[in-house]
């Protein structure tokens, strides 16, 4: 039974009236009805007691339960109060939870956008190196481009069929063959296979000669040839600075020949003409550099119609026709061979022997003294 049923039950009794007939002791104010006379009834009495027994054993049954509805509401606020108090540190928790994902958000999200931007740097950083890089090379192609052009006729055209005259001024006439006179201020690169063809000393033609291939040489400029590098190391390169590059840069002044060498290796030699009027103008000691009238490399008194410069160092160095026609010799050598490592020189691996042949013996006849005349 629920609390309001009983309730209602308790009303009900409290308001039905008692079985039988109530009559009142005494008549009340104003009433004009006449006392009855007293008689007296045993029956009436018991069913009075009886009723008075019933309203008390309901009252006490109502009392009950009032004491066990509130004991019963007290259980369940005492049941509530638990659950919110559990809900609460629920609450709590979940609080505490959803704080810590937030802190752990943003840290990774900082994170996140740090390294983003640090992506972006090196991104930005890499693309100005490349870019860098890239007009580097594009400036270094255009260059090679233009040397190759310039090349092409000379180097690339030159078959023995049909020989190239300009760079091979031997098949040329004795009456026709003109040397070049100065180098006008080039390096040793760009001025090797134009002035190749000042240092043939021959009016033979190619033709008229004898020539068998050692086998020998043949088989180290082949394994050269596979895998090309100026490294002197090699069997083939070896040879050439033992018999051919150390006897021809070998002059009288050991330290001078020593610093020709490496420039004309590191491709950082200059040869130009002296004019008849120029003053020479130096850090050093004349001696050491010599001048119109005496050469610098063999300190001979020598009509100096050249001078050197030997990488930005500024300073110049007189030398004898002869001493620049073993420097040339050189540098047209070293010439040949960047170019063939550079994959510029599209002929047969014989063909290129032969050139290279060539090129020896010019560093030999210079080195024994042999040179134009309009050196």
């Amino acid at each position: 039974m629920s609390l309001f049923s009983q309730a209602c039950f308790e009303e009900d009794c409290q308001k039905q009236p008692a079985v039988g007939h109530w009559k009142p002791l005494m008549p009340s104010k104003g009433s004009k009805e006449e006392p009855e006379p007293e008689c007296q009834d045993p029956g009436g009495d018991e069913s009075q007691s009886t009723e008075q027994l019933n309203v008390s054993r309901l009252r006490s049954s109502s009392v009950e339960i009032r004491e066990k509805g509130s004991e019963f509401l007290k259980e369940e606020l005492h049941k509530a109060q638990k659950e919110l108090k559990l809900k609460d540190k629920e609450c709590e928790r979940l609080s505490k939870v959803r704080e810590q994902l937030e802190q752990e958000l943003e840290e990774l999200t900082a994170s996140l956008f740090e390294e983003a931007h640090k992506m972006v740097r090196e991104a930005n950083t890499k693309q100005a190196a490349s870019e860098k890089q890239l007009k580097e090379a594009w400036g270094k192609i255009d260059m090679l481009q233009a040397e190759v052009t310039a090349l092409k006729t000379l180097v690339i055209t030159s078959t023995p069929s049909s020989p190239n005259r300009e760079l091979h001024p031997q098949l040329q006439s004795p009456t026709k063959a003109v040397f070049r006179k100065g180098h006008g201020r080039n390096k040793s690169t760009s001025s090797a296979v134009v002035n190749a063809a000042s240092q043939s000393v021959t009016s033979e033609p190619v033709k008229h000669e004898c020539k068998e291939v050692d086998s020998i040489l043949f088989a180290e400029f082949q394994a050269w040839k596979e895998s090309p590098t100026l490294d002197k190391s090699c069997s083939f390169l070896d040879r050439i600075y033992r018999e051919d590059v150390g006897p021809c840069l070998d002059f009288t002044k050991q330290e001078l020949s020593e610093l020709v060498r490496a420039a004309v290796e590191q491709n950082t030699l200059t040869i130009e003409p002296v004019a008849s009027q120029t003053l020479p103008v130096v850090k050093v000691s004349a001696v050491e550099c010599g001048g119109p009238k005496r050469c610098a490399l063999s300190g001979l008194p020598r009509t100096c119609k050249h001078r050197i410069m030997l990488g930005d160092s500024g300073n110049y160095y007189y030398i004898s026709p002869s001493c620049r026609a073993r420097i040339t010799a050189v540098c047209n050598f070293f010439t040949y061979i960047r170019y063939i490592q550079q994959g510029l020189v599209r002929q047969d691996v014989e063909l290129m022997y032969w050139e290279v042949m060539r090129l020896r013996r010019e560093m030999s006849l210079a080195k024994l003294g042999f040179f134009p005349s309009e050196m």
